[in-house]
């Protein structure tokens, strides 16, 4: 059966004054559609997954945010974490986890903040990707074609004369990049084969489990030690204790620049992972002047370039701003340059 897995555990504060350590950016209405990220990414897997094969890990600290906003969820499907350390431990874990339960599960696995325009585009994909790992032993990681020069995100190259035998619409990863400086970046941009690396991965449980073994002994050992007590009333406190003696490591380190059958589908569905302010403006509708705004009634006046997001204000009149980030919550008010926006953390210490 089709699983989905949602890694809804990190600290995610760029949003201040709206998201904070507290509650992350994945648990908060940053469009203002009255869902918040973590909601919008089930909703629309609604038509492909069942909500009893939806999994989320989060950090213990978070358990009840998740339960309370995805109350169709399992509570058993929830699974904390002790402590933070990256996404392949994260992703070893319910792996392991789901294998006891579905020995031949399909999973797609996702963060929890990011966000898609184009949903009946995005389950296209997210479909013929499980139907190809279903009766493969192959990984597919989803690459989205470039719209800018992007220095914020990893890159994909992709080898587009070597596509699958099985579907066209897939090709053999030549490798992974870092995140560039402006020109690398608009020199892959040039080029037709180069994607932003998304983070979203579809593989069989079987062949993500021994990629582990295969690559990550020391990792896959500590699960193969839990397994018995995996779902179990033991489980929690078995994880508390182990958990912690996972390598620190991504899961594009710890696996995908390793193993030999990865497969990268290019996908153009309206996909951010909104990590800035910025990103939320590109984002958004905006006005014949480039504002993009969220609340009730915001108005602005001889402003360009603008967001403005003030959803517990019933008014809101702008005069004569150019390139900045308007932000209520609860009782802040942030204005910022959106040039500058990579200070807002110092700013609101």
């Amino acid at each position: 059966m089709n699983h989905l897995v949602i890694m809804a555990g990190g600290v995610g504060s760029r949003f201040w004054p709206m998201s904070t350590p507290e509650c992350p950016k994945q648990f908060i209405d940053v469009l203002g559609v009255g869902r918040t990220l973590l909601q919008l990414t089930v909703d629309r897997f609604g038509q492909i997954m069942d909500r009893s094969n939806i999994w989320v890990v989060t950090n213990a600290a978070y358990a009840d945010i998740v339960a309370q906003q995805l109350p169709d969820i399992p509570r058993g499907n929830i699974l904390t974490e002790p402590c933070r350390r990256n996404t392949a431990p994260c992703i070893a874990y319910v792996s392991w986890r789901i294998k006891k339960q579905d020995p031949k599960a399909n999973i797609v696995v996702t963060p929890a903040d990011h966000i898609v325009t184009n949903t009946d585009e995005f389950r296209r994909v997210i479909s013929l990707c499980l139907a190809f790992t279903e009766s493969s032993d192959s990984i597919v990681t989803l690459g989205m074609k470039p719209s800018r020069p992007e220095t914020g995100y990893g890159y994909i190259e992709a080898n587009l004369s070597l596509p699958s035998m099985s579907n066209k619409e897939l090709f053999r990863v030549d490798s992974f990049r870092e995140k560039p400086d402006l020109s690398t970046a608009q020199e892959y941009v040039k080029k037709n084969n180069y994607f932003w690396n998304s983070g979203l991965f579809i593989w069989n449980v079987n062949t993500i489990v021994n990629a582990f073994r295969m690559y990550q002994p020391l990792i896959a050992a500590i699960f193969e030690e839990l397994l018995p007590v995996l779902n179990t009333e033991q489980e929690q406190e078995a994880v508390n204790q182990r958990f912690p003696d996972c390598e620190n490591i991504s899961v594009d380190y710890a696996i995908m620049e390793r193993a030999d059958e990865i497969f990268v589908c290019p996908a153009d569905f309206g996909w951010s992972d909104l990590g800035t302010w910025g990103s939320l403006l590109s984002q958004s509708k905006k006005d014949l002047y480039g504002n993009a705004t969220i609340g009730p009634d915001v108005r602005l006046f001889e402003s360009h370039d603008c967001i403005v997001h003030t959803a517990q204000e019933k008014r809101v009149i702008i005069q004569g701003l150019d390139g900045y980030i308007v932000a209520e919550h609860d009782d802040t008010l942030l204005i910022c340059k959106l040039s500058e926006e990579q200070r807002i953390k110092q700013f609101s210490e």
